[in-house]
């Protein structure tokens, strides 16, 4: 299992549209990946888990990716997320 943390840049924090790219990012790879935000563990692969988490602009989340391509998968979701998701 490998993990990073990272803060949120977006302005509006992880709303519809990038926490589908997010998810969508997610997917393409068969490790399981979560991330955590203060006690609530959010499925990176959900956009109602990831809704659910309420990750607003400035928060700091770690992501765990656990399975055969966890590296390649962690470096992937913390680019999309360093580059704004979409926004």
């Amino acid at each position: 299992m490998v993990s990073q943390k990272i803060t949120i840049k977006n302005p509006t924090g992880l709303h519809l549209r990038p926490a589908g790219i997010l998810c969508k990012e997610a997917m393409q790879y068969k490790s399981l990946i979560t991330f955590k935000f203060r006690e609530n563990t959010a499925n990176a692969k959900s956009v109602l888990s990831v809704l659910g988490a309420c990750v607003k602009c400035g928060d700091e989340i770690e992501i765990f990716c656990e399975g055969e391509d966890e590296d390649t998968a962690l470096r992937a979701l913390v680019g999309a997320i360093e580059a704004g998701l979409g926004e």
